[in-house]
């Protein structure tokens, strides 16, 4: 086993590392929303059906999850430094491969290598800028690499849409390309390098979750296409699902588990982990139609669509702050389960409001409704994961909760994208309004039962008391 060595740390690494980590992270949070103003246009240029557009998004979300955590161990084993460099690489030459795509098949493919890395770059910036600052500046740190992704997320469709209107859709894709070819020397140059305490890779554990994840994805995208009944559809399920139920029985047993299913014993943990699944399935999916709408029903351009979700999109800058002051004084459990009830009701007054014309002030309450709910749910659902767990488990349950959060994302567009394709269609604005509306009910549904989730783990705190290896009174840190 390799052991930890302590590196000097160079003068002014920990102001580098801050700047490299918070950018890589912000391009890498950017690509999961950047795509969603630009679908209509990749449609119209590259061809391909509803299904394409869904696994244009999944692809990238889907290998980003499952991939999550092995790229933290990877990092690990072979040094955290040299692999964010090697991410960095493989995800900026990815971009440009999606951005030179000819077909929907290339830009797919391309969207998944995207996700790889992501994958091995996303979880590495948080143990760099660990290692790089001070203990006692760390929270001032965190706060700027939490901006940068914040933002990124915020603006993912405002910036798609721009790039698309005033350049190409490609250039989603190029604006990658000089970033990351900036932050590769500068990773190399300035950042120090470091292994983890654990050097084993649970190559059974990803295979059987990937492969599992993939399958019911992939079932969910085709079936409108191919039948529910087909053969491809439902082995896909069953496949899937055995593959699933292979990785908690292989991860109960394994020496050095990806994901310790000891974790799952709290029932805290279980609840905000499922809620936030539920809570990204509804919310993921309804993005990706909702900016479709936008375009295809409402008549605006892809900028013009991306200014007008801002109030979704960019609410949370606002209300996370105000959210996580008021979860120190009340908890975080009550927060977060207002935060996902509104959710649910915006998104009931979306399936209202959507018509074939329909002005954007009809629109704007729903809008705005949805924005506040994300924001009294990102913050207070991070402190609820952490408070459940032993402080030296806090990195494996900040990275499964992750996971879950992405792989909710994937199925909730294939799930909510199925519903619109079984109840509509692209033909006219009626049809697509007649595919949209059950769809929105859907994703209302999964994140009303997020709601409960969460109200049921506010209950459950009290008799649970304090999580084991926390003291009453500690405070969790929140990675």
């Amino acid at each position: 086993m390799k052991q930890h060595r302590k590196q000097p740390v160079r003068r002014g690494s920990a102001v580098w590392a801050v700047a490299i980590t918070s950018m890589a992270g912000f391009i890498t949070a950017l690509d999961n929303l950047i795509v969603t103003t630009a679908l209509p246009s990749i449609r119209k240029d590259l061809g391909g059906g509803l299904e394409d557009l869904e696994w244009t998004v999944s692809a990238y979300t889907l290998t980003f999850a499952v991939l999550l955590m092995f790229g933290a161990s990877l990092g690990d084993r072979f040094g955290r430094q040299r692999l964010f460099a090697i991410g960095l690489t493989i995800f900026t030459a990815a971009s440009a491969a999606a951005a030179l795509a000819p077909g929907m098949g290339e830009l797919i493919a391309a969207r998944a290598a995207q996700g790889v890395g992501a994958a091995i770059v996303t979880p590495l910036t948080l143990t760099l800028l660990s290692a790089a600052v001070p203990a006692e500046r760390r929270g001032v740190a965190f706060g700027v690499w939490g901006a940068a992704s914040g933002i990124a997320v915020a603006t993912g469709p405002l910036i798609g849409g721009t790039l698309t209107e005033h350049l190409s859709w490609q250039w989603i894709f190029w604006v990658n390309v000089p970033l990351g070819l900036a932050l590769i020397p500068l990773a190399l140059l300035r950042l120090d390098e470091s292994h983890g305490p654990n050097p084993s890779l649970d190559l059974a554990g990803t295979a059987l979750v990937s492969g599992g994840l993939f399958g019911i994805v992939y079932a969910l995208v085709r079936g409108n296409a191919d039948g529910w009944t087909s053969t491809p559809v439902l082995g896909g399920f069953f496949a899937g699902t055995a593959l699933l139920v292979g990785f908690v029985l292989y991860e109960l047993r394994a020496k050095h588990p990806m994901l310790p299913m000891r974790l799952f014993r709290h029932r805290s943990f279980s609840a905000i982990n499922a809620a936030s699944l539920l809570m990204f399935l509804g919310m993921f999916g309804s993005i990706f139609l909702l900016s479709q709408y936008l375009q295809t029903v409402g008549g605006y351009s892809p900028m013009e669509a991306g200014v007008r979700m801002l109030p979704w999109t960019a609410m949370p800058m606002i209300a996370g702050p105000l959210a996580g002051a008021l979860s120190d004084r009340i908890g975080g459990a009550p927060v977060v389960t207002v935060g996902m009830a509104l959710n649910a009701v915006g998104l009931g007054l979306w399936a209202l409001a959507v018509e074939p014309q329909v002005s954007y002030t009809s629109l704007l309450p729903a809008l705005i409704v949805c924005g506040i709910g994300m924001g009294m749910f990102f913050a207070p659902s991070a402190n609820l994961v952490m408070s459940t767990v032993r402080p030296e488990e806090q990195g494996i349950a900040s990275g499964a909760n992750n996971a879950i959060r992405e792989v909710g994302g994937a199925i909730g567009v294939a799930s909510l994208a199925a519903v619109f394709s079984a109840q509509g269609g692209y033909g006219s604005a009626s049809l697509f309004v007649d595919g949209l509306r059950p769809a929105l009910w859907v994703g209302a549904a999964a994140v009303a039962l997020a709601a409960a989730l969460a109200l049921l783990m506010s209950r459950q705190r009290k008799a649970d008391g304090p999580a084991p290896g926390l003291a009453t009174g500690d405070a969790p840190v929140t990675v």
